[in-house]
């Protein structure tokens, strides 16, 4: 027993506020033994400074408890401690290690988070030792406080840990790190009879603990101590202003304990037992159904889809379990439910004893259906008005319904860790494999909307992957082979050339196994694009033409067209003259037929430059002199423009200075004439 008290999560309040009470930030009780023993080993000597060396790493403090001990409120109440202090000037950071249900969080995930907090940007698959990497590099020019959550071992720790003592760790766990050294563990346990009795009043006001308080004592110590057991009975005796603290006793101790369980976490299992069977048959099938709730987080459509009920309703009893001590709850514009994590497994267990799997695979498969059409919804907010997706949007419920791109945005971004995480359960569970790839799909689609395929590249690469992993379970190579083309155009923009080409190959062997001929023409040009970045220009010559000749056996003339442009430059860096200037005059005569005259100019313009390379200075002036022509043509100033540039040193190296300085001249006249009209048009776009 400690002699402190804290309040772990103060969801004890009424609910029905306009401000909910459960938003507010909680209040501390105590802990001061323990907060003045932390402090006092942040200023302990370690090795290196006895060894006369300053330390290479920061300082790790590990504050360690049973689930619903208070270890992460104490966690929080040091790091706000050390915050008003100023000695970090650069802030918090805090990133959980174990999800609700108990499942680590990978390495990689956490670092991602660390990284987004930082506003640095990881790379789209790197992998945990890169990222690692990045964390530190962040990290040794910031004095921050790191609060890592929930951690299991040294493994998790380690790859997170700063290289610069300047920054401080907080660590919370059920017991020691072994393997970090110089962490000493400060273990809290329940608290003593007067703190705890102190939170409950907290919960049903000094009234009925005056009235009887060695009562309350004893119904303190039946809760052992422990506050997560303690706001459960305090929110249980709230809801019922004639019980007593007596009946509140009885009652407990009328529950009998499970044997196979643990000592220590009997009483917790307890009050969630009494508060859990005191509710009507609907409210406690929905809270059972909360243990599906992606990364222990949802929302009232969540809950809605859950169970099976209307989305007023779901609201209405999550705040009822809010104040109840069974839930907490984030925000209030688009207010999200998170379930304690010393609360998933015993509503795993429950919800596994009570209902039917049937019944469960139903309900998870209502909430996965649910979150496709808000993903739908959140997409279609942003096509404009009178687009088929907004008619189709304006025929859906209200409820479903997002009243502008703003609002929708907003909901994607403060959904989007539970939305990730609906994604890798629906893939993992292996039976819903058709509404995990739409779900992936609308996920995907949604991010891209909102946020653009560069900014949610790591997000997106993530996601492919666990199409890719469906695709390969059901033997689906037309999937297999988009799945794995993403991936490696994800690769090829990070610069992992040699993986990407890998990824391509493999597409195209799924695109052939699928006869699908879009997937094998994209893979091969794709191939050829990582061989000229390797600077294979033999190879990637040769899968271009393979490109080539399919895009000309299926008509497809544009394509045919921008490969040829493609070969032309790979020749060209080889140094094949002859060919290139072959390539690009096919280009050319491509870009002309369809009637694309800028890209027959730019085609004519790269002919230019092949002439000039290849020594052939006067065929070059005519060539550009052409080219300039079709830009003229196309009406492209900037093509214009920048073609009498070329033509300006063109003739410098032919010495004609006069005729080049007309060119320039003519150059200069034409950004001059198009800047203000492009002012114009610029500024009219904005407002």
């Amino acid at each position: 027993m400690t002699d402190q008290a804290v309040d772990t999560s103060g969801p004890a309040e009424a609910a029905g506020t306009e401000e909910p009470a459960a938003c507010e930030p909680a209040r501390f009780f105590g802990r001061e033994r323990e907060l003045k023993e932390l402090r006092d080993d942040i200023e302990r000597a370690g090795l290196d400074t006895m060894a006369g060396r300053r330390s290479a790493r920061a300082r790790v403090l590990l504050i360690a408890g049973r689930p619903g001990s208070g270890r992460t409120a104490l966690a929080e109440e040091l790091t706000r401690r050390l915050q008003a202090s100023g000695d970090y000037p650069d802030g918090l950071l805090r990133v959980r290690l174990t999800e609700s249900g108990g499942a680590l969080v990978p390495t990689e995930r956490a670092a991602r988070d660390l990284l987004g907090q930082l506003d640095v940007a990881g790379p789209p698959g790197a992998d945990v030792d890169e990222l690692s990497e990045m964390v530190r590099e962040a990290l040794a020019v910031r004095r921050v406080l790191l609060l890592l959550d929930g951690a299991t071992d040294a493994e998790q720790v380690d790859p997170l840990l700063p290289d610069n003592p300047d920054c401080l760790v907080v660590a919370t766990s059920e017991g020691p790190l072994t393997g970090l050294s110089g962490v000493r563990p400060c273990t809290i346990g329940g608290l003593d009879a007067g703190s705890a009795v102190q939170l409950l009043g907290r919960a049903i006001g000094q009234v009925r603990i005056t009235v009887d308080p060695l009562t309350a004592q004893t119904l303190a110590e039946e809760c052992g101590g422990q506050p997560a057991a303690l706001v459960m009975v305090g929110g249980w005796l709230a809801a019922r202003p004639t019980a007593s603290v007596a009946d509140a006793r009885r009652q407990l101790r009328e529950l009998p304990d499970d044997p196979e369980q643990p000592a220590g976490t009997r009483p917790l299992t307890r009050a969630f037992r009494l508060v859990h069977d005191s509710l009507p048959p609907t409210p406690a099938r929905i809270l059972r159904l909360l243990s599906l709730a992606p990364a222990g987080l949802a929302d009232a459509h969540t809950a809605s889809a859950l169970a099976g009920c209307s989305v007023s309703a779901a609201r209405t009893t999550l705040d009822d379990f809010v104040t109840l001590g069974l839930l907490r709850r984030d925000g209030a514009d688009q207010p999200q439910y998170e379930v304690p994590g010393c609360l998933a497994a015993l509503l795993r267990a429950l919800l596994e004893d009570r209902d039917r799997p049937a019944e469960i695979q139903l309900a998870r498969a209502r909430m996965l259906e649910r979150t496709v059409r808000l993903l739908q919804s959140c997409r279609a907010v942003t096509d404009p008005e009178g687009s088929p997706s907004r008619r189709k949007l304006a025929g859906l419920p209200r409820s479903l319904r997002f009243p502008n791109p703003g609002t929708a945005a907003a909901w994607l971004r403060v959904r989007r860790p539970a939305l990730l995480a609906c994604a890798r359960i629906a893939v993992e569970d292996g039976g819903l494999d058709t509404l995990a790839r739409r779900l992936v799909a609308a996920l995907v689609r949604a991010l891209a909307a909102h946020e653009g395929t560069d900014a949610a590249a790591p997000d997106l690469y993530a996601l492919h992957g666990l199409v890719l992993a469906v695709a390969e379970r059901r033997d689906l190579p037309r999937e297999r082979a988009a799945a794995l083309l993403n991936l490696a155009d994800l690769d090829a923009g990070t610069g992992r050339t040699r993986e990407a080409l890998a990824r391509y190959r493999e597409a195209l062997d799924a695109g052939r196994e699928a006869k699908d001929l879009y997937a094998t023409g994209r893979a091969m040009e794709s191939v050829g694009g990582a061989y000229a970045e390797l600077g294979d220009y033999h190879r990637a010559s040769d899968w271009y033409g393979r490109a080539l000749a399919q895009r000309l056996t299926q008509g497809e003339r544009a394509d045919a067209a921008r490969l040829y442009g493609r070969l032309g430059t790979v020749h060209t860096y080889a140094g094949r003259y002859g060919e290139a200037l072959r390539d690009w005059r096919a280009a050319a005569a491509g870009h002309r037929r369809l009637g694309d005259l800028p890209a027959q100019a730019r085609a004519l313009s790269e002919m230019a430059r092949v002439q000039e390379y290849a020594g052939r200075p006067q065929e070059s002036l005519r060539t550009c002199r052409e080219a300039v022509e079709w830009a003229r043509r196309a009406e492209d100033v900037r093509l214009q423009a920048a073609l009498e540039l070329r033509l300006a040193d063109t003739l410098d190296r032919l010495g004609d200075p006069a005729a080049a300085g007309l060119h320039r001249s003519a150059a200069d006249r034409l950004l001059g004439e198009e800047s203000p009209a492009y002012e114009t048009r610029s500024a009219s776009t904005e407002s």
